[in-house]
């Protein structure tokens, strides 16, 4: 096992949070060019590497920067980071406390160095991303409006009901002798059409 120290990175919109394994040294800087710049200062050149978690569009421009500075770097499957956590107890969820688990899984498995993909391969990861966000959000929208449709006939389907049992109310239906409707569906105690009356008791 290597003595150089490994960082492990924690990174998420606004900051990329380090802790340096195994002295413990922390960092944490802005996830921005500047940013960027001051925690690869902090890394240094003795390393071994430095490990992070993909996350999308959050960790290219790291991942290019560590490149041009020439620092070896390795991403880690999430799922493997999970599992390694819940293997030594680890239960806490910060930031720090993930960068501090990310570097001690990467200074134990020592995973290979890897290079960034380039440019046009990583826009095309980008866009495929995108592409796959908007079908499911798509799929998510047709779903509902499916949803709300069969709600929107249920509910006409039922004022439909409502306005031919008050039809019936208002004028019957004609009888067996000629004038008088059965009025008791609609509870009514008389009825009467033009010339006729009916009473139910």
């Amino acid at each position: 096992m290597t003595t150089k120290p490994t960082i492990g990175i924690d990174i998420s919109k606004d900051h990329l949070d380090a802790h340096r394994w195994p002295d413990g040294e922390t960092c944490r800087v802005g996830n921005d060019a500047k940013g960027r710049r001051q925690l690869i200062a902090w890394i240094g050149a003795e390393v071994a590497r430095v490990a992070f978690e993909p996350t999308g569009a959050y960790h290219g421009a790291l991942e290019r920067a560590l490149h041009r500075a020439g620092v070896p770097y390795a991403k880690l499957n999430p799922a493997r980071v999970r599992r390694f956590a819940e293997a030594i107890g680890t239960q806490a969820k910060t930031d720090r406390v993930d960068a501090g688990l990310i570097a001690r899984m990467a200074a134990l498995i020592e995973p290979p160095a890897q290079a960034p993909r380039p440019q046009v391969l990583a826009d095309l990861h980008q866009l495929q991303l995108a592409r796959a966000a908007l079908i499911e959000a798509r799929t998510a929208a047709r779903n509902r409006a499916e949803r709300v449709g069969l709600a929107l006939l249920e509910r006409q389907a039922g004022e439909a009901g409502d306005r031919a049992r008050l039809q019936r109310a208002e004028f019957g239906h004609p009888g067996q002798d000629g004038g008088c409707g059965d009025g008791r569906e609609a509870g009514l105690g008389e009825w009467w059409l033009p010339g006729r009356s009916c009473r139910w008791r």
